[in-house]
């Protein structure tokens, strides 16, 4: 392995051990006669990240081979694939608080607080109009992207990121909600209340002006989005308006533009809208909140 993988890897190692102790280890603690593993919960989501970024293995299989055929010497407690996945799969809320950790802590200097930028991104694990999902359906439901003119069953990455002037924007919050949530419901459950002093830019379906009117007098956030045609208008007005409306969407989808541009780098690094080889409710936590964590673990290392 050439020396400046060996360095990343040995600052993967060192970054998450500095965060187990005081941090992570809460939320996969074990009470059993197993409490403390020959290969360590440190370990095991080093080697996830480092493989997913630097080699750019998706799957839990490729991860574990690579591990077992050129890190074996630096892993040697490497256990079974079996035993690999099942650890793993109990990691889900580790690598949940890992990104919010990375999300707080590493802020670059050139967002702007004042301006955020809102979209969803679909995961799928299953497609098809008439297709059934089988996995996790106690998370998962069956929605419908309009952007893909897909149906699929799975879940929402819901993002609520500070705007950076010329590049992708950072995360502030990342939630989760079934498929066929909408956009505008998630937004006022997952950060509607936590938020203020903010101009927000979303798209069409966050055009609730009775939501938002109140919330700009009570915590002074503007939601501005392209202008939804108004039931029972008539032509004359609409053409007349017409226009102002293009113009006004164009600028306002402008400065939107880079949250896709965000979500396609997020799965080209990670693979993360693809979960149709996810086998369990853990499972497809991990596969989002991994992926999450070590597309931001590639930013920063």
């Amino acid at each position: 392995m050439p020396d400046y993988k060996q360095v990343k890897l040995i600052a993967i190692y060192m970054y998450i051990s500095e965060l187990y102790e005081p941090e992570l280890q809460y939320t996969c603690q074990r009470f059993s006669n197993n409490s403390f593993p020959e290969f360590t919960d440190v370990e095991l989501m080093t080697v996830y990240l480092f493989v997913l970024t630097e080699q750019e293995y998706f799957k839990l299989k490729q991860i574990h081979r690579f591990t077992k055929e050129y890190l074996l010497d630096w892993f040697p407690e490497l256990p079974s694939y079996q035993g690999f996945v099942n650890r793993i799969n109990r990691m889900s809320e580790t690598f949940k608080l890992l990104s919010m950790v990375l999300f707080t802590c590493f802020v670059p200097e050139d967002c702007d607080r004042k301006i955020s930028l809102t979209d969803s991104l679909p995961i799928v694990t299953c497609k098809g109009k008439n297709k059934k999902g089988k996995v996790a359906r106690d998370v998962v439901d069956k929605g419908y992207c309009s952007t893909k003119d897909m149906y699929y069953y799975g879940l929402k990455l819901h993002l609520l990121a500070f705007r950076r002037p010329g590049t992708i924007p950072f995360p502030e919050f990342i939630g989760l909600t079934a498929a066929s949530e909408n956009d505008l419901t998630a937004f006022k459950e997952l950060y509607g209340d936590s938020i203020y002093d903010r101009v927000i830019f979303g798209d069409r379906i966050f055009s609730d002006q009775s939501y938002f009117q109140s919330k700009l007098i009570e915590q002074n956030i503007e939601m501005l989005t392209p202008i939804k045609l108004v039931k029972g208008e008539t032509e004359c007005i609409r053409q007349r308006e017409k226009a102002y409306r293009n113009l006004y969407g164009a600028s306002v989808s402008k400065v939107r533009q880079p949250v896709e541009s965000f979500f396609n780098w997020l799965n080209e690094k990670t693979e993360i809208q693809d979960a149709q080889k996810v086998r369990s409710t853990n499972g497809l936590a991990v596969h989002v909140f991994g992926k999450i964590a070590a597309a931001f673990i590639y930013l920063i290392f």
